[in-house]
């Protein structure tokens, strides 16, 4: 069975291990631990190395994901977190523009180790005060002939959630199509067990056989040199 990793960084505050939570089949596997910083201002609570859960996508593929800690004196953990992951999704909270800045040093962090598809989730955007997408892209230093994909997420709704997925995936399939043979389109299943609608994606059609190799000559009975003599 084939494995998708998805890594879910971002600011402190943003969201992460409740994304994690809302769409995890199994539950959570978290190392949150007191905060001590100013993280102690926005939760009580932070991540010190990593959350875990699992997505039922299809029959063939595992959605492993993965949230990381926010502070950046945790960046060892985005080291591991990263480096065997498809696609990664940021999360950004529309409601402090002072973070912005915080969520341009982790893109600039994952790009100087992976070269996978992003997506950026714009959470928060029900807050007072908070930006518009249109406003949170800019302050990252995106304008529209080089935004990459980004989508407004609720954190605590499945189905916002499941939504922000769905785009990281078609992100992937989408960076992956100039080596498939035929696209790749993401569908739905029948919901699990939990509740939650799984998410398909069909495998890439096979790769063609490769071609023989001529049948070996033994040694002394030809002349000729073309092919090695096993």
């Amino acid at each position: 069975m084939d494995i998708l990793r998805l890594v879910v960084t971002g600011t402190p505050g943003a969201g992460k291990t409740t994304f994690v939570r809302s769409i995890s089949d199994i539950g959570v596997v978290d190392t949150d631990r007191r905060a001590t910083d100013e993280t102690s201002e926005l939760k009580p609570s932070t991540t010190v190395a990593f959350d875990y859960g699992h997505v039922a996508v299809a029959s063939a593929f595992q959605l492993h994901v993965y949230g990381t800690p926010g502070q950046s004196r945790f960046n060892f953990m985005w080291d591991i977190l990263i480096r065997r992951a498809h696609a990664y999704i940021l999360l950004v909270a529309a409601n402090r523009p002072q973070d912005f800045s915080k969520a341009t040093d982790i893109i600039a962090y994952m790009d100087s180790r992976v070269n996978i598809p992003m997506v950026i989730g714009i959470t928060h955007l029900d807050r007072l005060q908070a930006c518009t997408s249109e406003e949170v892209m800019a302050g990252l230093g995106y304008t529209a002939r080089n935004r990459p994909m980004s989508i407004g997420v609720n954190a605590n709704n499945p189905d916002s959630v499941n939504h922000a997925l769905n785009l990281s995936l078609l992100s992937l399939l989408l960076s992956q199509r100039q080596n498939c043979p035929t696209p790749l389109t993401p569908t739905r299943s029948a919901p699990a067990a939990t509740g939650k609608p799984p998410l398909q994606v069909p495998k890439p059609a096979p790769k063609p056989a490769p071609k023989p190799m001529p049948k070996p000559t033994p040694a002394g009975t030809s002349t000729d040199h073309r092919y090695f003599r096993w």
